[in-house]
């Protein structure tokens, strides 16, 4: 497919960096255009495996990952670069101005979209009271605070239009109120990409249409957030470890 619809497809992957030690073991899950769907699980449980294997990045997978009915590793690079953007937890920031970063993504961009772009991450408001879209960037954007960076190299890939964005841990330094806002604004838009957000962060992955509870590997649960608050203990324990049930109850 040269424009994706975007379904993704999983069907028992498996996969092992070594060839010994599996990473991930018979996950399976079905993605629909325009959804936004979450991967949560401790740290280490193969949760960026996926991410990087959906992206193309990451090759030698067992079992199926289809995107629109045609398996990943048949589908031209260009076209997976074209349709699907990723941001991790590090992606690079370039000195310069915020308006040459956002550039990259699609140089033919208008400042209108690219304010529209900053305007979803919440970073407008804070870039007009400095130069705007001339406010000057250090290397890897070291003037900038954590979370700043972050809301710029995700405002950078929607720039992109991607078809299908992931958010690996590229959201670990927003605060909730912003890190909801930016969900609610893809959620907003008229063709949404389908989303993936990969996370440790209950709250970041808790609105998602479906929740994938990885845990060494393996899924250990998908539903919605009140599904899996009954029924899966993993899910529970990292939502209660984050939410104790005092403040639940009384929130």
């Amino acid at each position: 497919p040269e424009n994706f619809d975007s379904d993704i497809k999983l069907e028992n992957v498996t996969f092992s960096y070594d060839g010994e030690k599996t990473v991930l073991n018979g996950i399976s899950a079905d993605i629909p255009k325009n959804s936004l769907v979450s991967v949560v699980g401790e740290s280490g449980c193969g949760k960026s495996t996926i991410a990087s294997l959906i992206c193309g990045t990451t090759k030698g997978y067992k079992g199926s990952i289809k995107i629109d009915g045609v398996e990943i590793r048949d589908i031209d690079e260009k076209a997976l670069m074209d349709n699907i953007t990723a941001v991790n937890f590090n992606s690079y920031i370039f000195a310069g101005t915020v308006r040459d970063n956002l550039l990259m993504a699609c140089p033919n961009a208008s400042d209108d979209e690219l304010i529209d772009a900053l305007e979803k991450v919440n970073l407008w408001e804070f870039l007009s009271s400095q130069d705007g879209l001339d406010t000057a960037l250090s290397q890897q954007g070291s003037n900038f605070s954590g979370g700043q960076r972050q809301r710029l190299t995700i405002a950078r890939a929607l720039v992109r239009k991607p078809r299908i964005l992931i958010l690996d841990d590229s959201a670990s330094a927003l605060d909730y109120a912003t890190d909801a806002g930016l969900r609610m604004a893809i959620r907003r838009m008229d063709d949404p990409p389908t989303t993936f957000i990969v996370s440790q962060r209950a709250a970041s992955v808790r609105y998602a249409d479906e929740i994938l509870v990885l845990d060494d590997g393996v899924l250990a649960g998908k539903g919605t957030h009140d599904e899996l608050l009954e029924s899966c203990p993993v899910y529970q324990e990292i939502y209660y470890s984050q939410f104790p049930k005092e403040a639940v109850q009384n929130g």
